[in-house]
């Protein structure tokens, strides 16, 4: 059995999706939390600070979305949303919220598990040595530190934000397509839905771009994917 021992928040009213998720979870050396509905679990958040976050959207007294919003605005903590609405708009408003992935019911699982294994790596990996602060133009990116500044000014990023920029802007001028960006930033092995990197990189230029729609960093190479200009 895994020792990894982080522990992961658990959001849903479902008892049988709670008691899968739950047993898949302790089995790999999770530690669990689990919640009811939304108000539960955005204080469960606050009190347990959880290295993750597994949250459905429809849930009484706060609905998902609104718990994202919420956390969005008070931490990192990765989140991953897993919710029987599989509407491509519910998707996107999702990720666009924050959630750094999305699983919808019925699930598999070992895939979730999988997922969450994915985003924990990239989100807790080893900070590099602080010779890798990267500097293009005004921007300046302190992988250590996880900062992005632009001249001068801090920008909020969430972890997958940061991911994101960070492996772009480590390598300007090259080009990557969606699923090669879901396999090097997300680490998944499997096959991802391309979307959420779309979503992403539009959430990301809302906050480097002065005017995200012609922007001057991440840039859209047409019918292949993105690139950093450096």
């Amino acid at each position: 059995m895994s020792t990894v021992n982080e522990r992961i928040l658990v959001v849903d009213d479902e008892p049988i999706v709670t008691e899968v998720v739950e047993r898949y979870l302790l089995r790999d050396g999770y530690r669990v939390t689990l919640a009811r509905d939304g108000e539960a679990g955005l204080a469960a958040a606050r009190r347990e600070a959880p290295d993750l976050i597994v949250l459905d959207l429809m849930l009484p007294k706060m609905d998902g979305l609104e718990v994202c919003r919420t956390l969005r605005r008070e931490s990192k903590v990765p989140i991953i949303i897993l919710s029987a609405k599989d509407e491509e708009s519910d998707k996107i408003l999702g990720l666009g919220l924050g959630a750094d992935d999305y699983v919808a019911k019925p699930f598999s699982p070992r895939e979730l598990v999988a997922r969450i294994q994915a985003v924990l790596r990239r989100t807790q990996a080893a900070a590099p040595e602080p010779g890798d602060v990267l500097r293009h133009g005004d921007m300046r990116i302190n992988p250590r530190a996880r900062a992005v500044e632009i001249a001068g000014r801090p920008i909020d990023l969430t972890a997958k934000e940061f991911d994101l920029l960070y492996f772009l802007a480590r390598h300007p001028g090259q080009v990557f397509s969606r699923e090669q960006l879901l396999d090097q930033v997300w680490d998944w092995a499997y096959a991802g839905d391309a979307s959420t990197v779309t979503v992403h990189v539009r959430r990301l230029r809302e906050k480097i771009e002065s005017d995200p729609v012609r922007p001057r960093y991440v840039k859209t190479v047409w019918g292949v994917g993105y690139k950093f200009e450096s």
